[in-house]
């Protein structure tokens, strides 16, 4: 199931698409009186499905689609350098002042702020970049549906609701002069997200998912996601040794190689480029750069 936050007649809902990805219903679970979001859907776990009343269907063309988690509870919790190539042009790239390692011997974790959030076709303010250095990273993200401490790898995949996309922007000159990732990533609009978050059962097995950037039609990432250095089950056991995980929780797993600052010279967003980022199986996360 695609499940997917919008807004229709300047109410904000959430609903699911139809398989030709071309209509959206609401939904709402008869409990959740007033108004609900999509991290109250997932606290209420999978089974809220099998009660949920949908509404009329709209076409896609006529509601503005959201971030499916617009407004996330805490910060967006990412992977550094898991992808071997990526770990590679990083590391030569001149703009890694955070390790002396090429490839991590374990998962690299650091944070986008919740601010940074933004929708499918909603712009990435590379203006607000004084140094002209953004860059692109498509992810694959995975949302927690389950929470918990300690995690062990086997039970791992049981807390994951589903998947979706996510642009891990980044200011590479901030990246590089602060000495470490936050500050760089965390620019309002710095984290489109969606279109749409894909329940776990569709996509049995990640290993032969593909992910592909393109920006302004030229594709420049392409990695199957079976190529991570620490897969989800590690890495959501990992992140659970140190913080108890929550529902609604976004974890960007890490990006392939083919970003900007893998070029010479390096290819940074400009104002008028666009960046579209697929996964199969999830769809396409279209965002103009201003």
């Amino acid at each position: 199931m695609r499940l997917v936050s919008y807004v229709e007649e300047g109410n904000t809902r959430i609903g699911v698409l139809d398989p030709a990805g071309a209509q959206v219903r609401e939904f709402r679970v008869p409990w959740l009186a007033g108004a609900w979001s999509m991290a109250d859907f997932i606290r209420e776990g999978l089974e809220s499905l099998a009660l949920m009343k949908l509404g009329p269907a709209r076409d896609l063309s006529d509601v503005k689609l959201l971030a499916p988690l617009f407004a996330p509870r805490r910060n967006i919790i990412c992977v550094g350098k898991n992808y071997h190539e990526h770990a590679k042009e990083f590391s030569s790239s001149g703009f890694d002042a955070s390790a002396t390692e090429v490839v991590p011997e374990f998962p690299v974790i650091f944070s986008k702020n919740v601010g940074s959030v933004s929708g499918p076709g909603d712009p990435i303010p590379a203006s607000d970049d004084v140094d002209g250095s953004v860059d692109y990273e498509g992810e694959l993200a995975v949302v927690i549906g389950r929470g918990g401490r300690n995690i062990d790898p086997e039970a791992a995949m049981s807390h994951v609701f589903g998947y979706t996309i996510v642009n891990d922007v980044t200011a590479r000159q901030a990246q590089r002069r602060h000495k470490q990732w936050f500050l760089g990533k965390s620019l309002d609009g710095f984290c489109p997200m969606g279109p749409s978050i894909v329940t776990q059962d569709e996509i049995p097995d990640l290993k032969k998912v593909e992910l592909r950037t393109f920006v302004n039609g030229e594709i420049r990432q392409r990695s199957s996601i079976g190529n991570l250095i620490f897969g989800i089950p590690e890495v959501v056991s990992t992140i659970s040794r140190f913080m108890k995980l929550i529902p609604g929780d976004v974890i960007a797993t890490g990006t392939p190689s083919g970003v900007g600052i893998g070029f010479d010279p390096p290819k940074f967003l400009r104002p008028g480029d666009e960046v579209v980022v697929e996964i199969d199986g999830i769809g396409e996360l279209r965002n103009p750069v201003v």
